[in-house]
């Protein structure tokens, strides 16, 4: 076990706690933390464009409706993402990629966990690693999925690339298939992997990495601190960045 290992935190889709999800306010307000890096969701859009939105329709996220696989990129950008979480944020909209990327370029400081939602074909995972590539930040993405033929997808594309596995099936034989996959990090939601108290070692034994989810409570993040987990994805990124540096100060050795 790596028990004390202080895991990197990853803003799930962003601040969501005080900013809309999945929008560049979100991704701002995780960045002013200073938190290692985000974590966030793409679809596609109707005309093949990727897009930062988590669900497979805009009705929770936006004052619209319809599938975003339904709706072109200018009926995707047409919506506001910001109101519905406050009217102070009344005008954000679902971000691009390629938004998301000059995003990064301007603060080098922060690494993304970008997860390509349900099932990604080779050919259309390639533009979005194409373009990773081409803007120079391949060494701070994290590319993956839940569905296994997505992550197959992405390391036919880059073979080189960072990837992970998201993993919520209680049933799946998480080790295999990680194994499987040859997985730069294996991710399980939080409360799997802390109802398996060998996994993160399993893993660990394998070469990966293991970075939770959605860990929101002091509880949750005392389990990933004693499991050794290398990453937390979290909605309070400030708070748990500041639960770490109490925790570190009173482990430190007193100087009297």
């Amino acid at each position: 076990m790596q028990a004390s290992l202080v895991p990197q935190i990853f803003a799930h889709r962003g601040n969501s706690s005080v900013a809309p999800q999945n929008t560049l306010a979100s991704f701002e307000a995780a960045w002013r933390t200073g938190v290692h890096g985000i974590e966030t969701d793409l679809r596609l859009t109707a005309d093949g464009i990727p897009v930062v939105i988590h669900d497979r329709t805009v009705d929770r996220t936006t004052d619209g409706n319809g599938r975003v696989a339904d709706l072109t990129l200018e009926q995707v950008r047409a919506l506001d993402a910001g109101i519905g979480f406050s009217p102070a944020y009344a005008g954000q909209q679902v971000p691009t990629f390629d938004e998301l990327v000059a995003f990064l370029l301007v603060r080098p400081d922060l690494d993304v966990l970008l997860e390509l939602k349900g099932r990604w074909t080779a050919s259309e995972v390639s533009p979005v690693l194409d373009a990773v590539a081409d803007a120079g930040i391949a060494g701070r993405i994290v590319a993956q999925g839940f569905d296994p033929a997505t992550v197959r997808a992405i390391a036919t594309v880059a073979p080189t690339l960072r990837r992970g596995w998201l993993v919520e099936d209680p049933a799946v034989d998480v080790v295999a298939t990680a194994r499987d996959l040859d997985v730069w990090t294996c991710n399980p939601r939080h409360d799997l992997a802390a109802q398996d108290p060998g996994l993160v070692d399993r893993l660990h034994d394998l070469g990966c990495k293991v970075m939770v989810w959605t860990a929101n409570t002091e509880e949750s993040w005392r389990w990933a601190l004693d499991a050794g987990v290398e990453g937390v994805v979290t909605d309070h990124p400030d708070r748990l960045r500041g639960w770490l540096a109490g925790v570190s100060a009173r482990q430190a050795p007193s100087l009297l």
